[in-house]
């Protein structure tokens, strides 16, 4: 793979000892031959930040990744995920697997994936994007909200619940799984639908195509919905209808060449079954 030349650091500063590591990895992307480099510690990336970089390195947890997305689909440069979060299914590098393999990663290597992004238009002329998922819900945390779905201009059914997830496949780990949603293969082209408590018990996830157009209107009297992207934008919806699709676009994770997908799960759900270790 090509060699990083221009890199972009993201770090959150809150996150323990992860200022400590992004110096330590600014040290090392120098004597990896990276001509340029830029650090933002701010928690809102300034307008552009990206352009002219080759990649992303985020150094933080899940959600300081995720406010990288947008920025990073929009300009087609992967994102380099360092954990010094708590789960980290995104920021994939351990602190210890940074120190170790970053200068090599930025020699050329890595492998790159592929993740499809969630499309959310909201009225005329707005439209965002999200990794995981977007949520839809009553303005009001305590309200319940009735919601009325169609897939390519069918009626699904209409929903009374506490809100629906629209999960991607990576995001499917996130809270569709909480929700008791199934877990998606990253490369998945799929997008699935979870209501959260559901009044009706037979309401359970729906998996949709990759192609699908989802329309969702809100049939609750004298309410308002809001909607989240990735648990790190939320508006607050008067229109008729909301629309969910596969964005066109897709977002870059620059991991290992030895990044094991079914490792990851098996370490951060902490899966076990019958083994046990042999001596």
């Amino acid at each position: 793979m090509p060699p990083f030349r221009r890199l972009a650091f993201v770090v959150n500063p809150d996150k323990p000892g992860a200022a400590e590591l992004t110096q330590e990895l600014m040290e090392i992307a120098g004597r990896a031959g990276v001509k340029q480099v830029k650090l933002n510690k701010g928690r809102k990336l300034p307008r552009g930040y990206f352009k002219g970089c080759d990649a992303c390195c985020v150094v933080g947890g899940d959600g300081t990744l995720l406010g990288a997305v947008r920025d990073a689909a929009r300009q087609g440069i992967p994102i380099i995920g360092v954990n010094r979060g708590s789960l980290g299914f995104l920021t994939t590098f351990s602190a210890e697997e940074a120190r170790t393999k970053f200068g090599i990663l930025l020699g050329g290597a890595y492998r790159l994936a592929s993740r499809s992004l969630l499309e959310c238009k909201i009225g005329p002329g707005r439209r965002d994007v999200a990794l995981n998922d977007v949520l839809i819900k009553n303005e009001v945390n305590s309200r319940l909200v009735r919601l009325e779905v169609f897939a390519d201009g069918e009626l699904v059914t209409d929903y009374y619940c506490d809100g629906i997830i629209f999960s991607s496949p990576t995001g499917s780990t996130a809270y569709n799984l909480a929700a008791g949603g199934p877990i998606i293969h990253p490369d998945a082209p799929v997008i699935a639908m979870t209501p959260i408590c559901p009044h009706t018990l037979s309401n359970r996830t729906i998996i949709f195509r990759d192609k699908v157009k989802l329309r969702i209107f809100n049939r609750t009297e004298d309410s308002r919905l809001l909607v989240a992207m990735d648990g790190q934008r939320n508006s607050v919806v008067t229109e008729a209808s909301i629309e969910i699709s596969l964005a066109p676009r897709r977002l870059l994770l620059a991991q290992g060449r030895d990044y094991s997908h079914f490792g990851v799960m098996r370490q951060k759900l902490k899966w076990s079954g019958g083994l046990t270790d042999k001596k």
